[in-house]
């Protein structure tokens, strides 16, 4: 779950539609200062440059989509079976495949389709992050308000990133150190962890691992959410104050 790398980037549009002329799509710079993102960005060029012509970004764009769906289904699993946890983990590490070279594919390629990419790359992230907290929801490792609030904190990061794209021109891929590959990396330890230990101890009582990640994390995506907006409107109100 995340706004990540794209097939294409989001932009925003310039331009006179209503004089009968196309809107011009302008690519807005995407701003990557996560910990793993100079490592990723060196993985990802090695591999688009090695990747098959028979596979396209959009192949890519739907196996991220299909990864991230099926690990929803193997957290489920795992209120039956712990070791679905491990399939979990698998498709992570698919979702991050796909998810992420799809856009790097276009770019070395020279295949770029900035609106068609934007649209499709992060409505199957809203779609695949409501499967994959669904499932995560069902586990039994945490309870289900926890997963949907963090569906819903997700939700409202994902709003604001969007609309300052589209008004500030700027789409950000990370907040602090934290981008969608981090998250992945978290939830692929914490998946370990819950193989041999699902509790952990707070004020002396026993707490769900996952509940209290969740916690942190609900509070973490909704302060980042909260400072972007102040910041994102107090940046466009500089720029078009009230007479």
């Amino acid at each position: 779950m995340s706004t990540h790398h794209n097939a294409s980037y989001p932009g925003i549009c310039a331009g006179s539609i209503a004089a009968g002329k196309p809107a011009r799509f302008r690519t807005a710079p995407r701003l990557q200062q996560a910990l793993t993102a100079g490592m990723e960005r060196k993985a990802l060029g090695w591999l688009a440059r090695r990747t098959p012509a028979c596979i396209n970004s959009d192949h890519l764009t739907w196996l991220g989509f299909a990864a991230q769906f099926l690990a929803g289904i193997a957290y489920a699993l795992a209120r039956w079976n712990k070791y679905a946890l491990l399939l979990v983990n698998v498709f992570l590490a698919l979702n991050w495949l796909g998810d992420s070279l799809d856009g790097t594919l276009a770019r070395v390629r020279n295949h770029l389709r900035p609106r068609y990419g934007f649209y499709v790359d992060h409505i199957s992230d809203t779609f695949g992050a409501a499967f994959l907290m669904s499932g995560l929801a069902c586990s039994g490792y945490l309870h289900w308000q926890v997963a949907f609030g963090m569906l819903i904190a997700f939700l409202v990061l994902s709003v604001e990133t969007y609309l300052a794209t589209y008004t500030v021109g700027k789409f950000r891929l990370s907040h602090g150190p934290f981008g969608p590959t981090e998250i992945r990396l978290l939830l692929a330890i914490g998946n370990l962890a819950l193989l041999f230990r699902p509790f952990t101890h707070l004020l002396g009582k026993p707490v769900l691992v996952f509940d209290l990640g969740g916690v942190i994390a609900i509070a973490g995506m909704l302060a980042m959410a909260v400072f972007s907006t102040v910041r994102h409107t107090l940046e466009l109100y500089r720029q078009e104050p009230l007479p």
